[in-house]
């Protein structure tokens, strides 16, 4: 993939007056057949209910992948980046009265999705499903715009985060406070990836000491659910992928067998081998419509389907509804994860910060801004699991 570049040098941007609009560096895509370009960029002071937060690391999601492909109908220019950790250096008016206000040296992980903790799913602790989620527009409106080329063309904020940039001002609800001694190429996977998978297993499947579990796609993602299957004590958890260099991941974070997948026939009876009436939850972790149905035929009659990928847009899956009914199984769809990020994120990186999560297993590589094109070409070979951004 080639990258366009503006202006200096990447990663070094300096910005000490959060007072005034001041100066970061940023990964914007420029809209659909237009590609990426790595460019100085101008962000205003927080305004009310905002901080500025200097990023730390910024991990390369998948999900960054479907937007290069124009799977998804998003608005553009806008800023890339969905998972990261960074530290609070200023704080809008209005942000610190509370005691959960993030303060100026907090280290916060940002969440994609920050519930606005108000409508009637909020109310019923379901804020992962929010009716009014704080920058679920990407910040494009008039009054949301937090950034904007040089020349002054507004820019938007994907999932009013955009984390790989230098510096991001973001919503305060947004910013979590963790604790500072996971390390932040870790911390910011925590953003997306390790809540989405981990979160998926424990708190949307429900996994249960005992449990047998098949995880389809051993991404971040995938991964991550491993954990989380680990995590809550199931007794067999089998990876599914067509890389052996993943099944050999997955095995080190938590799998008790792993399946490399040539065929969905191959791939049954193997599982079948495992599980003589099935697992009891089989988690798809790619967003494939073909893997989607292979995860409904696997799973135990009573067993449970959590489907996590993200297909593209409109992708339909076929389903048998008649042996699907007589089986009775359910399928359950896990947005981030059913987390609410405030509680969510400060847990799992305890649970890192005590050996329970080996997050460290999982980060590939880690790389410097410039280099973002390149860490694209390598997810599109399925090479590695995840990379992060770190902000020099």
């Amino acid at each position: 993939m080639t990258l366009a570049r503006t202006g200096t040098t990447p990663d070094t941007h300096p910005a000490d007056d959060y007072t005034a609009p001041f100066p970061a560096r940023a990964v914007v895509w420029n809209g659909p057949g237009k590609g990426l370009s790595i460019e100085d960029v101008v962000l205003d002071p927080p305004g009310p209910g905002e901080v500025a937060v200097r990023m730390l690391a910024s991990g390369v999601c998948h999900s960054d992948l479907h937007i290069l492909d124009d799977d998804w109908d998003l608005p553009s220019p806008l800023v890339m980046g969905h998972e990261g950790a960074g530290i609070v250096v200023a704080l809008g008016p209005g942000v610190g009265r509370h005691p959960e206000d993030p303060r100026v040296g907090d280290r916060v992980v940002l969440a994609w999705t920050a519930p606005c903790g108000r409508c009637a799913r909020c109310a019923d602790g379901d804020g992962h499903l929010c009716a009014a989620p704080v920058g679920g527009d990407h910040r494009t409106s008039p009054d949301q715009v937090r950034v904007r080329r040089t020349d002054g063309t507004p820019l938007g904020i994907h999932c009013g985060i955009g984390t790989m940039s230098t510096h991001q001002v973001v919503a305060a609800e947004a910013a979590v406070r963790v604790d500072p001694r996971l390390p932040a190429t870790q911390a910011s996977l925590v953003g997306c990836a390790i809540t989405t998978g981990v979160g998926a297993a424990l708190w949307t499947a429900g996994v249960e000491p005992g449990d047998e579990v098949v995880v389809i796609g051993l991404g971040g993602v995938g991964l991550s659910a491993v954990m989380g299957a680990a995590l809550a004590g199931a007794s067999r958890v089998i990876g599914v992928d067509r890389e052996q260099a993943k099944l050999d991941l997955a095995l080190r974070v938590g799998a008790t067998h792993g399946v490399l997948a040539t065929d969905d026939a191959q791939t049954t009876a193997a599982v079948r081998e495992l599980c003589d009436d099935g697992p009891d939850h089989v988690i798809e972790a790619i967003g494939l419509t073909s893997t989607i149905e292979l995860a409904t035929r696997l799973v135990r009659p009573g067993g449970t389907t959590t489907l996590v990928g993200l297909t593209r847009a409109g992708a339909t899956a076929a389903l048998d509804t008649y042996q699907f009914v007589f089986s009775g199984a359910r399928i359950v769809a896990s947005i981030y994860g059913s987390a609410v990020p405030s509680t969510a994120f400060p847990r799992l990186v305890r649970h890192a910060i005590e050996g329970q999560l080996p997050i460290d297993a999982i980060v590939s590589q880690e790389i410097a801004l410039d280099d973002v094109a390149a860490a694209f070409d390598a997810m599109r070979r399925r090479e590695g699991a995840r990379q992060v951004i770190v902000f020099g």
